[in-house]
């Protein structure tokens, strides 16, 4: 399935959204990309300056400048107090980071590199190039399709690929760590490739034929804009769909038979499709169903006939329906298939007579495969080892029958499946000779929350570790816009467990791992239910035998740092040092400015504190800024990107500062014969809510682990495995 249909799938939060009109008779040669696109060639900070200009319709002259040259101050301040602070860690850090690279040399074949099969031909990136080899031909005999570093494009890297129908031209969307803008360029294919043009600020697109592309552009993380153009000799282009509503952001899908492209416009709990037929392009877009509230569906083709998959209807978790092209409303929608209550829809990808879905039923992975002519369903468990699954980027064409995947942990690398339709045989398609980790435990258990809800725990520890009471735990938590935990392959993983530590992945409410539902209790007037789990989790950790409390360390991604965070409030001593990377923390300021991007798309998640007091109470008693009080707390390191626009960086110099000044005024912690825990916020200049390059990532994850060998008081030093 599109990568988009999973975030559709998700209810994700980070949705994105428009640029405005895109002139036909703009100029778009290099000096105009440059000018549209500033984050090319340099890495600039340019974040800063965007907080300014939002401010300037808000505040009078004179406060702008009182509160810029503060704002600038605090950030300095800030930065330099970080320097001094991560002297302490430099030698440990380095060690971490050669560690780390040797881990990841390793198992340097299986990790994921953007590649497609089109036609005969396999499409691929490598070292800032896009190169395609005819399948059969060695790879001597590659041809270079695009170098980025002619078009002075530097610090970037290739999003995603698209191959027009007759391979006449590509499509590839150009990014840098920097910024969340991506640039399109289309390379006219042929004997000698050349660039034809650039469009800036695209984030999803696709060819409905050679030579007429549909794409979506981006400003402000918001999308609403769907245009159509034409390359060759005569040149158009036309804004062909328009989304109103703030709280909806559009996305383009192409159907795996290739007959439709499908614009989707989703909110976090609703969703309308419109289809553009590709065999006649320039045709109106026609829509399947009006949107309708917390109904969400998602569309695929197959003969003339609309596969559609909704949560329309009981049970509440996702269903597949299908009906004819010509009668495509929902009152003549027909069941094929129902996921049993509590089951997370993971993937979905059509097949000439088959439908095959991925699923996570009690915490294991399936795949279910589901006939299409007589509509019976074939269940095959996955490898219990198995935590998370990809399919290809772009499998086969739907007349394939055999579907390639690959399954992952946070401590097994990814391995290749192939899963044959017909004679629903799973095979591994062993690359190379590393085996299954053999020496790491892994268990699912379950803990009971506060109301008695039954939480699911993933932990993975050392076998026959001795004394495992005083191991080190590393808590993963995240539970928000019914997004799974992130269970994929980490090198890192591998060396902690190793060198003796426990890592749990606690699946709170809020996530997505037991259906809709699970994210329904979670969300909204029941985010509590989220922080009561992941307490309760830690708590059943400890009394299994699992670590204790000054050897428990948690950590915690984007909107995971709203409920890192509370527990930091609520009960503080059940962890002892804590890593948050581009944390939300200040949720009740964000969620009362409008002027922020993603406020209003947001409100269904969180609920809008600025029209129901009930909403402002609520929000206000958990979040984490608002909480912050006179108590001994654990350790803390944050790193914060200053491009950043999803969590504004203010909010969190904001949350350290108070935590800092509160921690420094009290004496609370001396008495309790406990060190004063450091507070540590690490602002990168570069990066976009956390996309930063690998040579960056390695950088940041040794000083994150720096930080909490050296706060648990563990030894760093020991010999490489």
């Amino acid at each position: 399935m599109h990568q988009k249909a999973k975030f559709f799938l998700q209810t994700l939060k980070f949705s994105i959204a428009c640029f405005g009109k895109c002139t036909q008779k703009q100029p778009r040669d290099h000096r105009h990309l440059i000018d549209c696109c500033p984050w090319i060639n340099v890495r600039k900070c340019h974040s800063f300056k965007s907080l300014q200009n939002k401010c300037k319709k808000l505040m009078s002259g004179r406060n702008i400048t009182s509160w810029r040259f503060s704002y600038a101050d605090l950030l300095n301040t800030e930065q330099e107090n970080t320097k001094s602070l991560l002297i302490n860690y430099s030698d440990s850090m380095e060690r971490f980071k050669k560690k780390i690279e040797a881990f990841y040399d390793k198992y340097l074949l299986t990790l994921d590199s953007l590649e497609i099969r089109f036609g005969d031909f396999i499409y691929y990136e490598e070292d800032g190039c896009i190169l395609r080899v005819k399948l059969g031909d060695g790879i001597n005999n590659c041809e270079v399709l695009l170098r980025l570093e002619e078009l002075s494009l530097y610090n970037a890297f290739v999003e995603r690929i698209r191959i027009s129908p007759g391979e006449e031209y590509m499509a590839a969307s150009i990014k840098t760590s920097d910024s969340e803008e991506s640039m399109c360029v289309i390379v006219k294919l042929g004997k000698c490739p050349k660039v034809e043009d650039f469009i800036p600020n695209v984030f999803s697109f696709e060819w409905a034929q050679d030579g007429i592309l549909l794409y979506t552009c981006q400003k402000n993380l918001r999308c609403c804009d769907v245009f159509r153009t034409s390359f060759g000799n005569k040149k158009y282009t036309e804004c062909i769909y328009t989304e109103q509503d703030p709280r909806f952001f559009v996305d383009l899908h192409c159907t795996r038979d290739k007959s439709f492209l499908t614009i989707n416009s989703n909110s976090k709990t609703t969703s309308e499709v419109w289809l553009v037929d590709c065999h006649q392009p320039w045709d109106p877009p026609v829509l399947v169903q009006k949107r309708s509230p917390g109904v969400m569906y998602h569309i695929e083709h197959r003969n003339r006939e609309l596969y559609i998959l909704t949560n329309d209807g009981e049970p509440a978790e996702y269903k597949l329906m299908k009906t004819s092209v010509n009668s495509c409303s929902m009152k003549n929608w027909r069941l094929i298939y129902a996921l049993k209550r509590k089951t997370k829809l993971i993937d979905m990808v059509m097949f000439k007579d088959h439908c095959v879905m991925f699923l996570k039923y009690c915490n294991q992975l399936y795949l279910n495969t589901i006939s299409l002519n007589d509509h019976s369903v074939q269940s095959l468990k996955l490898p219990t080892w198995a935590c998370a699954c990809q399919l290809d980027p772009q499998p086969q064409d739907s007349g394939s029958d055999a579907c390639s995947f690959q399954l992952s942990s946070p401590v097994h690398p990814p391995r290749r499946f192939l899963y044959m339709l017909g004679k629903g045989s799973l095979y591994e398609q062993a690359e190379q000779e590393e085996p299954i980790v053999t020496d790491c435990h892994m268990a699912r258990l379950e803990a009971k929350s506060k109301d008695g809800t039954l939480v699911p725990v993933t932990i993975f520890y050392k076998r026959n570790s001795e004394i495992i009471q005083k191991k080190p735990l590393l808590i993963h938590v995240y539970g928000a816009y019914g997004i799974d935990l992130n269970m994929n392959f980490k090198a890192e993983n591998q060396m902690l467990i190793e060198d003796g530590w426990i890592l749990a992945y606690c699946h709170v409410r809020g996530g997505g791992e037991l259906g809709l539902s699970w994210h329904a209790s979670g969300c909204l007037n029941n985010k509590l239910n989220g922080l009561a789990d992941l307490e309760a989790c830690i708590k059943f950790l400890h009394n299994l035998g699992f670590s204790e409390p000054a050897s428990t360390a948690l950590t915690a991604y984007s909107a995971g740092g709203v409920l890192a965070g509370a527990l930091c409030n609520t009960n503080p001593r059940l962890i002892r040092a804590v890593v948050l990377q581009a944390p939300f923390l200040d949720i009740l300021t964000t969620m009362l400015d409008i002027q922020l991007p993603l406020t209003s798309e947001e409100l269904e998640e969180w609920g809008d504190p600025s029209s129901d007091d009930k909403y402002m109470d609520y929000i206000k008693s958990y979040c984490p800024y608002q909480n912050i009080r006179p108590q001994t707390y654990p350790s803390i390191i944050i790193t914060a990107y200053e491009n950043d626009q999803r969590v504004p960086l203010k909010g969190i110099l904001k949350y350290t500062q108070r935590l800092r000044r509160v921690i420094m005024d009290q004496k609370h912690n001396r008495d309790h014969g406990r060190k004063i825990p450091k507070i540590i916020l690490d602002v990168q200049t570069g990066g976009s809510h956390a996309a930063a390059f690998w040579e960056d990532s390695i950088i940041e994850v040794a000083k994150h682990l720096a930080f909490l060998y050296k706060e648990l008081g563990l030894d760093d030093t020991g010999p490489l495995n």
